[in-house]
């Protein structure tokens, strides 16, 4: 019975050995199949791309954001020392300083690839409006977005009225204006502060074409500006030109 005994033991471990190989190989199919399938970073450093191209990745980065297959961004020590010599943007985004639209992440890009300027309400002032122009004249990045969202704090604050604290009220003195020329047009109460919104965007991107620096960018082919809206629940960017 001591030889059956040792018999059956080698069987059984060749049995085990057989599964933990089949095991491991599936896995490993899995796993190259999921990098096969998986999207790939397209960084525009050091790249010079159109205001076309620029514009199709800003979509296409969106769609992955909204579907959830982003691209698993280069965060490697290289890029940092990349990163460390130069930066070349392919977008200009002005947006909100809301927690909730992060740019990157909205546009699923990575390190390097969007030159970003936050204020609440995406309010323009000298200081945000010369950054953008440094991008514009000295990184040469040809496109801009001014983006805008739903359920905006800044806007929603001007439209229900009242005294601000502290310097709260600079921002929706800025955004007075635009409330007000929304609630001419007949606009019901409900739906006032998303269509002020939608025109706060508009007049954001309507000032920044007043700029010399920025206007002599679109007149000469080397920039194109648009403005757009976040939704929150999807996930997707609206564009509103």
């Amino acid at each position: 019975m001591g030889w059956l005994q040792g018999v059956n033991q080698k069987v059984i471990r060749g049995i085990l050995l057989s599964a933990v190989t089949a095991a491991l190989f599936v896995s490993g199919c899995s796993s190259d199949s999921d990098k096969v399938n998986e999207p790939k970073e397209v960084s525009a450093q050091g790249q010079s791309i159109s205001k076309e191209e620029a514009r199709k990745q800003l979509i296409s980065g969106n769609e992955r954001f909204q579907s959830g297959k982003v691209i698993h961004h280069d965060l490697s020590e290289q890029k940092h020392l990349e990163l460390a010599k130069a930066q070349h943007p392919f977008a200009i985004v002005l947006s909100c300083s809301d927690s909730r639209v992060p740019p990157e992440l909205v546009f699923d890009q990575g390190l390097g690839d969007l030159f970003v300027v936050r204020s609440a309400g995406h309010v323009l002032s000298p200081e945000t409006i010369g950054s953008i122009e440094y991008a514009v004249e000295h990184l040469h990045t040809p496109y801009l977005v001014v983006l805008g969202h739903e359920s905006c704090g800044a806007v929603k604050a001007t439209v229900e009225g009242g005294h601000p604290s502290g310097s709260i009220g600079a921002v929706t003195d800025h955004i007075k204006p635009v409330v007000e020329n929304v609630k001419t047009k007949g606009i019901d109460q409900e739906e006032l502060t998303e269509k002020a919104a939608d025109e706060n965007v508009r007049q954001t991107v309507a000032a920044l074409r007043k700029s010399p620096i920025i206007a002599d960018a679109i007149a000469n082919g080397k920039l194109a500006i648009a403005g757009a809206k976040y939704q929150m629940i999807s996930g997707k960017v609206n564009w509103l030109d």
